[in-house]
């Protein structure tokens, strides 16, 4: 196979796959013939050639993924003129503590806070797969321990912690509030929003 067709199967199974691809998976299109430095080469040519297009790839915290550039959102928000779920200024904050301070305890949220952190919070931050217990503090009670997931970095475009903005817990929350880029729908299906407020959908 030649390297204009391996990209051509690497493009493809990227826009059809439901979720960003790791390295180890793009290989195994190639029956592992084909060397992770090699892929990346790949990877970085195909975003050159779509340099040009309303349509980005990227890679986040999973892998890599097709996703729509910030500036076709407002375009693409007309085919979706539904709101998707809103969350909360608790909501916003609870993330944004874990965030930044993790592994932390829902005492230790509170603390920041200073207000009591409701168990729907937690249960609702959960359930969109932002956040995860990792263990216990070894202290009176053994609370939980709480921690963000690779889905979240995912979510919010990021391939690690490190890619978070300097803290400032007003900002964060208005950054989460209002995510600065939106994933791209499969071509012909419909895009699911996936974020806090309005975040993206990618192409799968």
């Amino acid at each position: 196979m030649n390297t204009v067709d391996a990209k051509r199967v690497l493009e493809t199974a990227l826009i059809c796959a439901q979720q960003a691809l790791s390295l180890r998976d793009l290989r195994v299109l190639f029956d592992d013939a084909v060397g992770t430095d090699t892929i990346k080469q790949w990877l970085e040519e195909l975003q050159s050639q779509w340099a040009q297009s309303g349509v980005e790839l990227v890679q986040v915290a999973s892998g890599w993924r097709f996703q729509s550039r910030p500036a076709m959102r407002e375009f693409l928000d007309r085919l979706h003129p539904e709101k998707p779920p809103r969350y909360s200024r608790a909501v916003l904050e609870t993330l944004a503590i874990i965030a930044y301070r993790q592994p932390v305890t829902r005492g230790d949220i509170e603390e920041v806070r200073g207000v009591a952190v409701s168990s729907l919070i937690v249960k609702q931050l959960e359930e969109r797969g932002w956040i995860e217990t990792i263990g216990h503090r070894e202290t009176v009670g053994r609370p939980a321990l709480f921690a963000t997931t690779r889905q979240f970095l995912d979510d919010f475009g990021l391939r690690s912690l490190d890619q978070l903005p300097e803290l400032d817990l007003p900002g964060v929350v208005a950054a989460l509030d209002n995510p600065v880029h939106q994933e791209a729908s499969t071509l012909g299906e419909q895009p699911e929003l996936i974020g806090l407020q309005e975040i993206p959908h990618s192409v799968s």
